[in-house]
């Protein structure tokens, strides 16, 4: 029997291994065969049964990869030495791995609110996530999108934020709109590149499966079959955010993070992220997680940064409030004293 398997662009150079490192151990597993590795493509010589044996042992290859980003001697050892390929099973044996990132690394919900964001996911349709910098929002929602798409779950990922300077000015940027976009939208990519090769990532983009876009291109569209992820939610007002949420279409999962203590809207305006906590926490199907500086999983000195910024501006605004009540008082013994008119 003479039989051509096609292998998966995205997995050929995982699957064969470094100078066909890959090939050639199943050459010495399988040494009835006669196994030729050309392009995407493995030719394979022999018994029928063989043949077939192979066949269903390189699919289980390709899922591993696929599911831990890399494929060790030992995985080829294993699989190959399955006497039934129903009894294999995907298994990080860590419950709190929500996808195997970039070279087998393992993306977990660290701390209790992120493992409540994972938990949430499960239950809702639409999550919001509100707290400081640092604590993980956007990186877990990332990792909980890509996990769905894995999983056959979705059919696309879209990410998005608002276009709002952070007390800069890009429109002297050199480049079309893509250009002066990109930098509002690069901490999207860095999470994408954690969690998936780069050639796979870039054929996602290219076919439109994962999309990267500036909240004002969502206006208009009904999001189907999808998980959304909306950062940055503090910067959008609440036209802009009821806008958003209301592009929810059918199977789609919605999740919005936002940092309340950060917010780059023109001061007339309200942030829609804090407009939403208030009026929409009650609907059944929508969950609300508020991070805090416990959350933080970046350097230890972000913890303290937060904190001490969080007593300087309470201390601000007790003076304020220190002096609205004096003035206050001021007001109301002028207006007490008597007229000696």
């Amino acid at each position: 029997m003479e039989k051509i398997i096609p292998i998966e662009p995205d997995n050929v150079v995982g699957l064969y291994g470094s100078q066909n490192a890959n090939i050639d151990l199943l050459s010495h597993i399988f040494t009835k065969l006669k196994i030729i590795a050309r392009g995407n493509e493995i030719k394979v010589m022999g018994e029928d049964h063989e043949v077939l044996l192979f066949e269903e042992r390189i699919q289980l290859l390709q899922k591993h990869l696929e599911e831990f980003g890399r494929l060790t001697e030992t995985d080829i050892l294993n699989i190959t030495a399955l006497e039934d390929d129903s009894f294999y099973r995907l298994d990080s044996g860590d419950s709190n791995v929500i996808v195997h990132g970039r070279e087998g690394k393992l993306i977990k919900a660290i701390t209790p609110n992120q493992k409540k964001m994972v938990a949430s996911a499960a239950k809702n349709d639409m999550v919001f996530i509100i707290g400081p910098a640092g604590t993980g929002k956007t990186y877990t929602a990332v990792a909980l999108a890509v996990r769905a798409l894995k999983n056959k779950q979705i059919k696309r990922i879209i990410l998005t934020r608002p276009a709002v300077e952070a007390g800069e000015n890009l429109g002297f940027l050199p480049g079309d709109l893509r250009d002066k976009l990109d930098p509002y939208l690069q901490p999207l990519y860095d999470a994408l590149w954690d969690m998936m090769p780069m050639q796979k990532l870039m054929s996602y983009m290219e076919d439109k499966v994962i999309e990267i876009a500036p909240l004002a291109f969502m206006r208009g569209r009904t999001l189907d079959n999808a998980y959304v992820i909306l950062d940055e939610a503090q910067n959008a007002t609440s036209s802009q955010l009821k806008m958003f949420l209301t592009r929810m279409g059918k199977n789609a999962k919605f999740f919005i993070t936002g940092d309340i203590t950060q917010i780059d809207l023109p001061k007339n305006q309200q942030s829609g992220l804090i407009q939403a906590d208030r009026i929409l926490s009650s609907i059944p199907g929508i969950d609300f997680i508020y991070m805090d500086t416990k959350d933080v999983v970046r350097h230890h000195l972000v913890t303290k940064i937060i904190n001490r910024y969080e007593a300087y501006e309470n201390h601000l605004a007790e003076l304020a409030k220190e002096r609205k009540e004096s003035k206050l008082k001021m007001q109301a013994e002028v207006a007490t004293e008597p007229d000696h008119e």
